[in-house]
């Protein structure tokens, strides 16, 4: 990891070393992360990265909006789909939902542990990115609404939240290692997809 961040253009130094924290929590927890690592990581001073993250919760904050923004591409890019009926991009989504957590579960859980939200620590920024990711899931469940396939007597705020704290629930199972068999989360996942789905039935 010495070398993670060989080169970068001028201005680009807070993202390169956003992906070398992203590496770091990848590879060896929240636990690990500190501005002191980071440089090191990163091969720049010492003091470089205090010019782009106050403190480690700083850093903390910025890695999770990472995170959120790469899952709200993903989540935009399943919604597009228009080529596939709405059944099958809200199936995608459960499974690719639960898929980003099983792949990134250092992530997963800053993103949506306590280290940032119950200490509230989270920055504008990550705030920024993070709520609207959550309203986005808002805006698929009035449109799976419209289509008949989520029930529509429900409000869409109350049922995006109750099918979010669903995928969350089984993404836990599975990141704390409840379920670590791959071939019960895939069933767990379509168990979800038709449960809802046959709500509105």
């Amino acid at each position: 990891m010495a070398n993670a961040v060989q080169s970068y253009h001028h201005g680009d130094l807070r993202s390169a070393l956003i992906e070398a924290a992203s590496a770091r929590l990848s590879e060896h927890g929240v636990d690990s992360l500190s501005l002191r690592k980071l440089a090191e990581d990163a091969g720049v001073s010492r003091t470089a990265p205090y010019h782009h993250f106050k403190d480690k919760s700083a850093l903390l904050s910025a890695i999770a909006a990472k995170g959120f923004s790469d899952w709200h591409t993903t989540a935009k890019r399943i919604f597009e789909q228009e080529d596939k009926t709405p059944q099958a991009r809200f199936r995608e989504f459960v499974h690719e939902y639960i898929g980003y957590a099983a792949d990134n579960p250092e992530m997963y859980e800053l993103m949506f542990g306590r280290t940032i939200w119950q200490n509230q620590a989270a920055t504008s920024d990550l705030k920024e990115v993070a709520f609207p990711c959550f309203q986005f899931q808002v805006t698929m469940t009035r449109y799976w609404q419209d289509k008949g396939l989520l029930p529509n007597n429900q409000d869409a705020l109350r049922l995006a939240q109750v099918t979010w704290g669903t995928l969350h629930g089984i993404a836990r199972l599975l990141i704390d290692g409840i379920y670590a068999d791959s071939s019960h989360i895939e069933e767990m996942c379509d168990c979800a997809a038709d449960l809802f789905m046959q709500v509105s039935s």
